[in-house]
């Protein structure tokens, strides 16, 4: 009885031996498993050959680069107006008047003055005297008169009339606005305001760093909010050298003449300018995020022989998705990108990853 006993323990202890034994080695099946997945889970992309594009870009609204508000050399009550927005004038044409009638008598006055001194001649101090007087008077009045009568400096659309028949105006000169073009003033009121249609520029707003890449001649893409797949083109014309800080950025107001204007296009539409600031074609590239820089210095890191080496780069043309590398990579080594939460951890093979370049000039997978 006591040799089955102690036969039966010994068999008991054997099999704990052989489960315990078993379970280690599963585990340490598990963790050789676990550790030769982690070695090939390594998401590479490959250097590519291709187009790299560099650009910066700002919004603003479309506004004419010829507008000019309107008003009337003189005080008086409006008459007639002759025109209403949305139409369209030549230059010279007649767009409001004023009620002329005191006008016109000061001037009959003032003619028959300046006769009178002619014919008195100008024989004496005296008589040159009266002579100059009546003539000044005379011009002043025929000004008066030409006041009364609006008149479109330049052919263009109506696009504001504040005033109405019967109503005062303050004769506030000839208007202002923007005759030159360039950035225009927007705060400037007009008895009927004026603008050349077919000449529309935009006025964007450029972090400093981006203006400083800027040149005037610049070829720019826009494009319209409201306006999907409908594209305009410009250029740089004009880079204001006075910053408007806000909330403590800086930033460049920049003028972009239109070049090509597309019929739907309407002032006041708002839109995104892209200015093309540099261009390389058929460059080594690598993804613009797989660089990371540190103390003024590029790096990359390069997958060789399974293992991650870290290479300094040095780098040209820089796009949102695509940089030019002019020396560190050459075209097909596998770079291991910076980890990120949403990249994968397992699943992928080692040197898998993907190539990049070839037509892709903003960047993109093939």
């Amino acid at each position: 009885m006591k040799v089955s006993i102690r036969r039966r323990a010994l068999l008991t202890n054997g099999a704990l031996t052989v489960l315990l034994l078993g379970g280690a080695g599963l585990v340490y099946a598990q963790l050789g498993t676990d550790q030769a997945a982690g070695e090939t889970a390594v998401r590479t992309v490959t250097a590519g050959r291709g187009s790299v594009t560099a650009s910066v870009s700002a919004s603003g609204a479309v506004e004419s680069s010829l507008s000019r508000a309107l008003s009337f050399g003189t005080s008086g009550t409006v008459e007639k107006i002759y025109v209403k927005a949305g139409d369209k004038v030549a230059k010279g044409d007649i767009l409001a008047r004023l009620d002329g009638a005191a006008a016109q008598e000061s001037l009959t006055a003032a003619k028959a003055a300046y006769d009178s001194a002619v014919s008195d001649g100008t024989g004496t101090a005296q008589l040159y005297a009266a002579f100059i007087k009546a003539r000044n008077a005379y011009r002043e009045a025929q000004r008066t008169v030409a006041a009364t009568v609006l008149k479109a400096p330049f052919k263009g659309t109506i696009t504001a009339v504040n005033g109405s028949v019967g109503g005062t105006s303050t004769g506030t000169g000839t208007g202002t606005g923007n005759p030159q073009g360039g950035q225009g003033t927007g705060a400037s009121t007009g008895f009927i305001e004026l603008a050349d249609t077919t000449k529309l520029q935009l006025v964007g707003t450029f972090t400093e760093s981006d203006a400083g890449r800027l040149k005037k001649g610049r070829q720019a893409t826009i494009t319209f909010d409201a306006l999907p797949g409908v594209t305009a083109t410009g250029r740089v014309t004009q880079i204001e050298p006075v910053a408007a800080t806000s909330e403590n950025v800086v930033r460049y107001p920049v003028t972009i003449t239109f070049t090509k204007v597309p019929d739907q296009i309407r002032l006041g539409q708002t839109a995104t300018v892209e200015v093309i600031t540099g261009r390389a074609e058929n460059v080594v590239t690598v993804p613009s995020t797989a660089i990371s820089t540190s103390g003024g210095r590029a790096t990359v890191t390069v997958l060789r022989d399974g293992r991650q080496v870290r290479t300094p780069v040095e780098v040209g043309v820089q796009g949102a998705t695509l940089t030019e590398i002019t020396s560190g990579v050459s075209e097909g080594d596998e770079i291991v990108p910076p980890s990120t939460p949403s990249t994968p951890s397992t699943g992928q093979r080692t040197g898998g990853g993907q190539r990049f370049g070839g037509g892709f000039p903003g960047g993109g997978r093939r």
